[in-house]
């Protein structure tokens, strides 16, 4: 009899489950009065569940909020780049640690086995293991060892620069996106994609990616039977790409550790409360908090004592996170951020969500309005606007928001009478140019739309470096042995949950 009555017991309960999910309160449009999802109506899908985004992996949530960016310390170099002023961040996700050179390699070995005819991608993807090679040091191991072997997998990648870093974070998010599809059984497994037939989200989107298909979704419009998932659906992550300055230095600080009632009570200089740069914990006390250099030629302490226990770059949960969860946000490396650089940016940008490095661009379509074929690495073509397509920008000819008040035809400064001449330096490659005089050919400030900012110190800086505020530029097809990059991710909805 108890056997007998524990089945009647969970027959009940499945009845229910069903009984639930065949009974679902129908959503009317507040507009139209129409039903949503129902096929007789036309088939307008809508999703009447709440859908919290996903974290994705290796992401941690950085809630957003209002901070005084810029500098809390004097500026050494008065250059004047980075007076503090109050800017709101808005939820976003960054990564737990530095990309890891065992992640840069997964990347590097899905480059190889699939674009088997264009062995230049794998070409142009390489991190430049050079950048440890320097005239009077012995740092040739470094040059071969620290990207392949296993003892350094867990440590940061380096010699990446900002093109590099960018083009990772793109083939992240197709990786990322293609195994959710997997997961749901909407796509299969397909470890023969080859060259441009490999799976991209922005294709995948819009119907020219042709995988292995699932179950596909059932479409409610009453002339089709299936589709694939839409943005609509809340299953695809947003894109992976590199944080804005205004997030790095948000989340660097961690002020959420520091706040009462919406107050502020303790403004930081590090990552971690306090002016030094020991810990102050009880079981850790006095040990070093990140790598950097302490002093002249002091690279890691003295054998038996290491300070830092670092001579180059640390493994990335070496240390100890800040507030947000986030590991090395001040030394082991310098990270790449989005922005393109500029000494007054301070004094252009948004208050809210500032950023400086805007490119507007649209899909390329044919003669007809159909958005063109893919490109050979498979990714859709886009195209810059025109300025009658994005009016919002400045009214200068070929002005974009990487330059704002500079315009692209009048921001290279040549020296002489005719410094507001262009014809001969269009564009901003070579801006600032000093002059033409024989102290000065071909002299420029440096400054240009490929000069890109990192932020961090490095386990070659001093301390000074470690403050989150600080900002220094590097032209975007450079890299060195202590520059990194970490990726980051828009928190759509809520900024914090429901």
């Amino acid at each position: 009899m108890k056997f007998i009555s524990n089945i009647i017991i969970i027959i009940f309960a499945v009845s229910l489950i069903f009984s639930s999910y065949s009974c679902k309160k129908p959503v009317y449009s507040s507009t139209t009065g129409w039903e949503y999802n129902n096929a007789e109506n036309g088939g307008f899908e809508v999703q009447t569940e709440y859908y919290e985004q996903q974290t994705g992996p290796g992401l941690v949530l950085v809630e957003g909020g209002t901070f005084t960016m810029g500098q809390v310390e004097q500026d050494v170099l008065y250059d004047w780049n980075n007076v503090p002023r109050r800017v709101t961040v808005s939820s976003f996700y960054m990564d737990e640690t530095e990309v890891k050179n065992v992640d840069y390699r997964e990347y590097l070995y899905w480059i190889t086995r699939v674009f088997t005819e264009y062995p230049e991608v794998y070409t142009k993807a390489l991190p430049d293991t050079l950048v440890w090679r320097e005239q009077l040091a012995y740092n040739e191991p470094y040059v071969e060892y620290y990207l392949r072997h296993p003892a350094y997998d867990n440590y940061p990648v380096v010699g990446v620069n900002w093109e590099q870093a960018v083009e990772y974070c793109k083939w992240r998010t197709d990786r990322v996106n293609e195994d959710l599809l997997i997961q749901r059984g909407i796509l299969k497994v397909d470890n023969a994609q080859q060259n441009d037939a490999n799976f991209n989200t922005d294709a995948y989107l819009i119907g020219q990616y042709e995988g292995l298909t699932g179950e596909r979704l059932p479409d409610l419009d009453p002339n089709l039977d299936a589709r694939n998932v839409r943005m609509e659906d809340g299953i695809l992550l947003p894109k992976y790409r590199l944080p804005t300055e205004a997030e790095w230095e948000y989340a660097a600080y961690a002020l959420v550790g520091n706040t009462v009632d919406e107050r502020i009570y303790n403004r930081k200089l590090f990552p971690w409360n306090g002016h030094y740069v020991r810990n102050d914990s009880k079981e850790n006390r006095g040990q070093i908090n990140a790598n950097f250099v302490r002093g002249r030629g002091d690279y890691m302490g003295v054998a038996g004592a290491l300070n830092d226990n670092a001579s180059v770059p640390a493994p990335v949960f070496k240390y100890w996170p800040n507030d947000y969860g986030l590991y090395c946000m001040a030394g082991n490396v310098s990270e790449w951020v989005l922005d393109v650089y500029r000494p007054l940016s301070l004094q252009d940008v948004s208050g809210f969500r500032p950023f400086r490095g805007n490119v507007f661009q649209k899909l390329l379509r044919d003669e007809e309005g159909i958005i063109a074929e893919k490109d050979t690495l498979g990714r859709l073509q886009w195209v810059d606007v025109t300025d009658e397509e994005a009016m919002h920008r400045r009214n200068y000819e070929k002005a974009d928001n990487i330059n704002y008040k500079d315009g692209d035809l009048n921001s290279s400064i040549i020296g002489g009478d005719d410094w507001n001449s262009v014809e001969d330096h269009p564009g901003t490659k070579a801006m600032y140019l000093q002059g033409k005089g024989e102290m000065h050919d071909g002299m420029t400030s440096l400054i240009n739309d490929q000069a890109m900012i990192y932020k961090g110190g490095s386990w070659k800086d001093r301390v000074y470096w470690l403050i989150p505020g600080t900002r220094r530029f590097l032209d975007y097809e450079q890299s060195t042995c202590d520059l990194g990059f970490r990726c980051a991710m828009i928190r759509v909805g809520s900024p914090g949950g429901f």
